[in-house]
């Protein structure tokens, strides 16, 4: 019996200090960090090794949580986020500025490292605590501030002198940014790839045009729900030849001259038009000919396109495009998903806006 105990516990330990950390470092890493955080609770052992995979300790996702601001300044003091290099505070409630200055005063040497950070919808953030949490982060190269309604030109001033290698950009919804914060961006980031600037209502085609003529390595343009731009700025979308997603929902003065411009973007894989009323056959065509790598493509509700639109894209785009909504566009006749699958056989997504 003794003999055959002490077996077990032989088996016992193996499996504790071999099988677990192989099973644990191959699983782990695809859990949400949450769960993560649970099975450091399990045991000892699980403890310990959660612990010895660097990796995870590299994120610290606290999105959506309440008190978030006190889990951040608390988190970041354990030794294992010493090398964090992406933090998530989506949505996350009771975070404000105070919270960042406390980092920059405590905590500046463990954000050194940082990468990635999103304070999407934290709407308590003023460019007070852009400021403080863009001073320790000279390394960030990915900015998410989407509806940040408190942040202005000066936040953005303080952005671009702490954070120079910044490549992936989200204002989204940002209402206080004018010009200024596009000049800034177009002089200081030229490596940028990508930008969101949807419904920065106080934009114009000035501060675009600095973004067009001086980001020429832009992948990804997101223009949505902004109707005071004019063909002035559309027409200059042509000087980026590496895009290849570009949001033009609602862009009310694009014309078909424009639209013929930036057909040039060869590599462009998504085009939002919805509600882009000037355009007709001709400014589709364009971007048929143009355009021969679409995946995605959204005419909803564009009522000066007709059939003759849908022949083109077939001609040059029918073994690309795989999501294509011509919903509201009263001028085609021929748009149940039969006839659309006639002319597009890959087409898998038929609506795109409800």
């Amino acid at each position: 019996m003794a003999a055959g105990g002490g077996e077990g516990e032989a088996t016992s330990q193996s499996w504790e200090r071999e099988t677990v950390p192989h099973v644990m470092a191959i699983v782990s890493p695809r859990l949400p960090q949450r769960d993560v955080y649970s099975l450091l609770l399990v045991s000892p052992w699980c403890y310990r090794v959660l612990l010895s995979i660097p990796t995870l300790w590299e994120v610290l996702d606290l999105h959506g949580m309440s008190k978030a601001g006190e889990r951040l300044t608390s988190a970041l003091k354990l030794v294992r986020y010493q090398h964090v290099k992406k933090i998530n505070l989506e949505f996350a409630q009771e975070i404000e500025d105070e919270h960042l200055i406390v980092l920059k005063c405590q905590r500046k040497e463990t954000l050194q490292g940082l990468q990635d950070l999103n304070l999407n919808g934290c709407q308590k953030i003023s460019d007070k605590g852009i400021e403080a949490i863009t001073s320790c982060c000279s390394k960030l190269r990915t900015l998410s501030l989407y509806w940040n309604i408190r942040l202005t030109d000066l936040g953005m001033e303080h952005i671009v002198n702490s954070c120079r290698n910044v490549v992936s950009l989200n204002l989204s919804g940002c209402k206080n940014v004018s010009d200024c914060s596009l000049n800034l961006i177009a002089d200081n980031y030229k490596e940028l790839e990508e930008l969101n600037i949807t419904r920065c209502i106080k934009l114009t085609d000035t501060g675009l045009q600095q973004i067009l003529l001086k980001c020429s390595l832009l992948q990804s343009l997101n223009l949505y729900a902004l109707s005071s731009f004019t063909d002035a700025a559309y027409k200059q979308i042509a000087r980026l030849s590496h895009l290849t997603f570009l949001d033009l929902c609602g862009a009310q003065n694009l014309s078909d001259q424009s639209l013929a411009c930036i057909a040039r973007c060869k590599k462009l894989v998504s085009l939002n038009l919805t509600w882009c009323v000037r355009i007709t056959d001709l400014g589709v065509a364009a971007i048929a000919e143009g355009c021969r790598s679409l995946e995605f493509l959204s005419l909803y509700g564009m009522v000066g396109v007709t059939d003759a639109c849908l022949e083109a894209l077939s001609k040059f785009c029918s073994s690309t495009l795989t999501t294509l909504d011509v919903n509201g566009c009263i001028g085609i006749k021929k748009r149940s998903h039969d006839d659309l699958l006639q002319l597009f056989p890959l087409l898998r997504c038929f609506k795109v806006h409800s």
